[in-house]
């Protein structure tokens, strides 16, 4: 198992797969990345010399991957919201944030559907019982 930028890469992998497992790095990165250093993207990890792989982790470092990655995307969302902009307000109540409609679908933000105002018919009538019972008293 080869370890760059933190992350264990399976040796068998081919190296411009392996560097899109990495967050933040894409396959137009990861042809840039290879292409910049000189190194064949159809070469299997197990075949990369360890200058290679100091050579890869050392450009890696020019760009924001895996948690500065992720702290910086965070950092945008809590500003938004203590801007009190319209996205960090739908970010906030957890809605869609770009102008998708709400009225139908987006059940994967909004979740399971709930149903509000159907009764069956025994529910109404207990609570019309219940009622009755506490204006009698």
């Amino acid at each position: 198992m080869a370890r760059i930028a933190g992350i264990e890469l399976v040796d068998t992998w081919r190296v411009d797969f392996a560097l899109t497992r990495i967050k933040g790095i894409g396959w137009s990165l990861s042809k840039n990345i290879l292409a910049a250093l000189k190194i064949d993207p159809s070469k299997r990890l197990t075949g990369l010399s360890p200058e290679e792989l100091a050579k890869i982790s050392t450009k890696l470092d020019e760009y924001s991957i895996e948690g500065e990655l992720a702290r910086g995307v965070r950092g945008n969302i809590s500003r938004l919201q203590t801007i009190g902009s319209y996205r960090g307000l739908r970010l906030a109540k957890n809605l869609p944030a770009r102008g998708q409609r709400t009225r139908t679908n987006a059940r994967t933000k909004r979740g399971k559907r709930k149903t509000v105002g159907a009764f069956k018919k025994e529910a109404l009538t207990q609570m019309k019982d219940v009622k009755g019972k506490e204006e009698k008293k």
